[in-house]
């Protein structure tokens, strides 16, 4: 995989020119376009031609390099039928199949068929693909399931790890670890004999966010995804191992970083460990819960991360009980009882209510609740008493007219209020019917279905995240327009429809 070099690394001053200049209103455009010609040549060209009178930069672009192509975008919708045959219709419209190499794009070919997002996302995205997953499987579609599933296999058995999708721009990368249930998943179609082919990727998977544990000193507190807290305890955290501006919002992050006086360094790092985390963007990365120049992802011991590894090691127990290793399986079980005190005790605040990401640096928690909150309910790993309150503040501060909002901030950031996004309604719905608060998961579920009903039928789209607070109006905030499509909303919205 050494072998797929990013855009900036493959065009030079040709990305540098092209981003900066701001020829294509999407910073993502020119890093997802596939080259005409050779990719020396058409560097070679820029250079030889860049300086001529009347040289157009768009135009050479347009003549050397094919536009990345928009799924779904043009897909001509009928709103008069119902909406579970719309969704059923996309399947198609969204799926990839096995890719070819390309020589220089910045795709990094997978061996299976896949589904993509939609609209501007043309490639596989990871914690995505778990929510459509959903979705496939309420569709009887597990045979997709198992080609994602194999595709993100071959990802870590390649890298040692998933990237944040399938772009050489997002190997530096991953994104919320839901491997572990998307073997969960497939498992309950196929059964437990598939351990014995995913233990392997699940430990590489656990490896890879581990690895900064090895790194720990007496005076070196974090290291990569590792942070130890006071008492000695290890949590999770967020983290990119490059700190340039990100190629796919090139133009963004240098803009950013001229209207500040942090290090650039820090600011590139921070923002790229927020791109990992999935939230990108939200206050509950920043300092002072509103402004986006104080992000500070990689401070961060986020509630949903540890959540999610707590499962991912009692996945892996699972696989070493299933083959008979009773140490090996007894070490795992450790290892995720060690967590979840460590999360319950870092992570939970008394006074307000909530889960909350702890500010390893600060000694604190953030004080920015978030619908993160609710991941310690999907895991079971919350207390009845805890989970009482969770719920309390949901039903009093998260549910609009549409659904939940992700935060109480408006920021003007995309996964801030007013803003909802189908993986945490999901999250939030399950976990709160694992502690029998039956009756308010079903308001959720109810006010989240008819929003996205309602959006389809006066659209005829399904879209990537929804305003839950006016919803006479789509949702809005954030890099780049609402995208139209849309993987994980219809993979939740079908799953919840066939309840």
């Amino acid at each position: 995989m050494s072998q797929y070099m990013p855009p900036d690394s493959v065009y030079g001053p040709l990305f540098e020119a092209v981003q900066t200049e701001h020829i294509f209103p999407d910073s993502k455009t020119f890093v997802d376009c596939i080259p005409r010609v050779a990719p020396g040549l058409a560097l070679e060209r820029y250079l030889a031609s860049k300086d001529d009178p009347g040289f157009n930069l768009k135009d050479f672009v347009l003549e050397h390099f094919e536009l990345p192509r928009n799924y779904a975008s043009g897909f001509e919708a009928d709103s008069s039928r119902p909406v579970e045959e719309h969704i059923n219709a996309l399947w198609p419209v969204l799926s990839r199949q096995a890719d070819e190499d390309v020589e220089g794009s910045s795709l990094i070919p997978l061996p299976h068929p896949y589904i993509v997002p939609g609209g501007r996302f043309g490639e596989i995205y990871y914690w995505d693909s778990y929510f459509t997953m959903l979705g496939l499987h309420s569709a009887g579609r597990v045979d997709m399931i198992e080609h994602m599933v194999d595709n993100f296999s071959y990802l870590i058995d390649a890298l040692g790890f998933i990237p944040n999708g399938n772009r050489s721009y997002f190997l530096s990368r991953s994104q919320p670890p839901f491997y572990s249930l998307m073997v969960r998943l497939l498992l309950e179609e196929k059964g437990e004999a598939l351990l014995d082919k995913y233990l392997p990727r699940l430990e590489r998977e656990y490896a890879f966010w581990m690895e900064g544990s090895s790194m720990l000193g007496h005076e070196k507190t974090a290291a990569r995804h590792v942070a130890r807290m006071p008492d000695g305890s290890l949590l999770n955290r967020y983290w990119d191992h490059s700190d340039k501006a990100r190629q796919e919002s090139y133009g963004e992050d240098i803009e950013l970083a001229g209207s500040t006086q942090r290090d650039s360094r820090e600011l590139f790092r921070d923002l790229r460990a927020a791109c990992e985390s999935g939230w990108d963007f939200s206050a509950r990365w920043f300092r002072d819960g509103f402004t986006f120049s104080t992000i500070r992802t990689t401070e961060l011991a986020p509630v949903d991360l540890n959540a999610l590894l707590y499962h991912l090691e009692i996945m892996i127990a699972r696989a070493y009980a299933w083959q008979g290793h009773e140490d090996k399986m007894e070490a795992y079980r450790q290892k995720a009882e060690q967590r979840k005190d460590a999360l319950l005790y870092y992570c939970w605040e008394e006074e307000s209510g909530y889960f909350q990401d702890y500010d390893f640096v600060h000694g604190q928690p953030t004080g920015i609740p978030s619908l993160a909150t609710a991941f310690p309910l999907y895991f079971n790993l919350a207390t009845a008493e805890q989970a009482e309150r969770v719920a309390a503040n949901i039903q009093r501060y998260f549910l609009k007219a549409g659904g939940l909002v992700s935060t109480l901030i408006h920021s003007g950031q995309q996964w801030d209020a007013p803003n909802g996004w189908a993986p945490l309604q999901w999250i939030a719905i399950q976990g709160l019917r694992n502690y029998g608060h039956s009756e308010l998961a079903g308001e959720i579920r109810r006010r989240w279905m008819a929003l996205n009903i309602r959006v389809y039928e006066n659209t005829g789209k399904m879209v990537e995240k929804y305003n839950v607070e006016d919803m006479s109006l789509l949702a809005g905030g954030g890099e780049y327009p609402v995208q139209d499509g849309f993987g994980w909303s219809n993979g939740v919205l079908l799953r919840l429809l066939k309840e």
